[in-house]
This record gives structure tokens, C-alpha cells and sequence, in this order.
């Protein structure tokens, strides 16, 4: 809370409850038919009346200052909530991109029955080198990003290399 905002309404409180006194005073005088102690009464009524309108422009004045303080507060956080969602939507459309440009940028290759057969045919024939290419069952061909992942394969191009 506010200073003003404080000070406005502990001021304004207490001269209500000051003035609790003087009016006492005045009810008892006009029973008694006293109006010089009634005039007297009712002007210090007066004087706590306006100074608890004072304390209450005081205590309305650190409301309002209060009131703006917490608008900007709140705009602030608001642009920051934006701006963290703009970052993160950069980030994610960044992946998407990277991923469809993986995605195109891949080949694949598949070995038709003939390849197969040819590569048997000259694994047999006779090289016996540690390089040799050893020929593991068929499966299905898959496909790799740029991070590493595999991409199943929804392609069916083929190519088939002749010797």
C-alpha cells in the first residue's frame, strides 16, 4: 500500500472519531440550551470535518498513484508475456523449418532385385578383402533427418543402377 494511501486514511479515520467528541458536547448543549457552547462545539466539528476531507484527498490521491503504478506493472508484464511467446514461436518455427528442409533435401535408395543379384554375383566372383561388403537382409529403406532421427519412408521412388 501506498504512503499517501496510509497517511490519508489513518488521518481521516482518526479525525472522524475526534469529532465523535465535540458532537457529544453539542447534543448535550442543545439539550441544555447552551448556544455558546454549541457554537463552540460545532466549530471544532468543523475543523476535524475538514481536515478528515483533507486526509481523505490525501488517501485518494495515493488510491489513484497506487492505481497507476499496478497499470504499469501489469503492461510491463504483458509485453514480457509477449514477447516470451514470440521467442518461443521463433524457436518452434525454426525446428518446423529445419525438419521440412531435412526432409527435401533427403534421398533414398532402393536396390531392385537385378542390383541384388549383381552384387552376389561379384561378392562371389572373388574379392576376399577386409572391405568386403557383406549383404544383410532386405528391409525397408529409411530415411534420416539432418538432427539424426528417422523419418519413416512415404516415398516410393526408385532407382535402380545397372552395371
Amino acid at each position: 500500500m501506498n504512503t499517501k494511501t496510509m497517511e490519508g486514511l489513518v488521518g481521516a479515520r482518526t479525525n472522524m472519531n475526534l469529532m465523535n467528541t465535540p458532537m457529544r458536547v453539542f447534543k448535550e448543549a442543545r439539550r441544555k440550551g447552551d448556544t455558546a457552547t454549541m457554537e463552540r462545539a460545532m466549530g471544532y466539528v468543523g475543523e476535524f470535518s475538514d481536515k478528515a476531507e483533507e486526509y481523505k484527498a490525501e488517501a485518494d490521491k495515493g488510491m489513484e498513484e497506487e492505481a497507476r503504478e499496478e497499470r504499469e506493472k501489469a503492461k510491463l508484464q504483458r509485453e514480457e508475456a509477449i514477447r516470451k511467446r514470440r521467442e518461443e514461436r521463433e524457436k518452434l518455427e525454426e525446428r518446423i523449418e529445419e525438419n521440412r528442409n531435412a526432409d527435401t533435401n533427403t534421398d533414398t535408395v532402393e536396390i531392385s532385385e537385378e542390383g541384388k543379384v549383381l552384387l552376389k554375383d561379384n561378392m562371389d566372383s572373388g574379392s576376399t578383402d577386409s572391405d568386403e561388403i557383406k549383404m544383410d537382409a532386405v528391409k525397408e529403406p529409411v530415411t534420416y533427418t539432418k538432427i539424426g532421427e528417422m523419418v519413416p519412408s512415404e516415398q516410393d521412388a526408385s532407382i535402380s543402377v545397372s552395371v
